[in-house]
């Protein structure tokens, strides 16, 4: 990593001795006045408020990816529902799935559960950063914030976030993507970590708080709000607004899908995705690669031994993951025949019971329709 080790220096107006602004002691001076502007500014968040490593892990893992006005509700309902790490190693994968409807990589869930049974098992979380490292599902940043937030732990959390704020503070122009950049962020932040307990608990919130708030992606930083803008080199330099530097993302690619919405005596055709793999292990309604015709349609039901009946509708959608563009046309029919043994044939309540992704958010919601009318 180049620049946020590089030494150059700015004057800026302090009380204190040392008034020379470099990139050694941009970072190293942030903790003072970044608490005190947390402990008096920071948002009201339910999990800002307990020390338990359950439930700060379990707000970490649904965060990631996710805005917080999201998260809310579905970590209330979570923790209604498992209140313990134990009543989320017991819980029936059906019905955790369900629970996490909607908030998108599902692997997260898997993980979340693969973790809580070995925690269980063991009688408590790890104590320490490598500890919670060896759990499913657990990377560096989730480590890092669990470690201190839970533990008090002189660890540190690197996000987008913190890789925004740290960047622009220190005038850095490397590619905040790679992973030279985290590595160096995250020692350099765990070195000049609080020392007092209470501090380091929320030390990493409150740069995350900085970053999610103050100094923000996706347009120009609150500088006049920033506890900290006299210690920001971007901001005494004017390039605060061009960082972090990001490598150019892979184009997204495109596929192209058929999806089914076949009726028989009142139910719905399900089936339930492969374990591994893109939304592995939840439900969807059966689908063919390739924009269908309805000639090809029909010849895609009867592959799967059943007879079309009467066309009801057609309908497209779209849904956009990380690397990949679902371009989806679909038709609505009755189909008469057994089916495939993988077909679970679903009335409403057996619909509304699973749990199946928003890329289906449109067929889901015409098979709730077409269900109620065959009722």
């Amino acid at each position: 990593m180049k620049n946020i080790f590089f030494f150059a220096a700015l004057w800026y107006n302090s009380p204190m001795e040392e008034n020379i602004l470099t990139t050694e002691n941009a970072l190293s001076r942030l903790p003072g006045p970044l608490l005190a502007w947390y402990r008096q500014s920071a948002r009201d968040l339910p999990w800002r408020h307990t020390a338990d490593p359950y439930r700060i892990w379990v707000s970490e893992i649904m965060l990631q990816q996710t805005r917080v006005a999201a998260v809310l509700g579905y970590y209330a309902r979570f923790l209604e529902a498992f209140p313990t790490v134990e009543a989320l190693a017991a819980a029936p994968q059906d019905r955790l799935m369900k629970l996490w409807e909607g908030l998108g990589y599902y692997s997260r869930a898997r993980n979340l559960q693969k973790a809580a049974k070995i925690v269980a098992e063991r009688g408590g979380f790890p104590g320490t950063y490598e500890g919670l490292l060896a759990l499913p599902g657990i990377g560096e940043y989730t480590a890092g914030a669990v470690a201190s937030a839970a533990f008090g732990l002189r660890e540190a959390a690197v996000d987008g976030n913190v890789l925004r704020v740290a960047a622009r503070m220190t005038d850095c122009h490397d590619d905040v993507a790679a992973p030279g950049t985290k590595r160096a962020v995250r020692e350099r932040l765990r070195a000049m970590m609080p020392e007092a307990e209470a501090d380091v608990r929320i030390f990493n919130q409150a740069v995350m708080e900085l970053g999610a708030t103050v100094c923000v992606p996706n347009g120009p930083p609150k500088c006049g709000e920033c506890p900290v803008r006299d210690l920001c080199l971007g901001r005494a330099r004017g390039t605060a607004e061009s960082l972090p530097v990001k490598a150019a993302k892979r184009a997204r690619r495109a596929e192209e899908k058929t999806v089914f919405l076949l009726l028989r005596d009142g139910r719905i055709a399900l089936r339930r995705r492969p374990d591994t793999g893109l939304l592995a292990g939840l439900w969807e309604f059966p689908n063919a690669e390739g924009a269908l015709d309805e000639a090809e349609a029909a010849e895609a039901v009867r592959a799967w031994g059943l007879e079309p009946g009467a066309w009801r509708k057609k309908l497209t959608a779209k849904h956009i993951f990380t690397h990949v563009e679902w371009r989806m046309t679909g038709y609505a029919l009755e189909a008469a025949g057994e089916g495939p043994e993988e077909f679970l044939w679903a009335d409403q309540a057996g619909l509304e019971a699973r749990a199946v992704p928003s890329a289906f958010a449109r067929y889901y919601a015409e098979a709730r329709r077409l269900l109620e009318e065959e009722r």
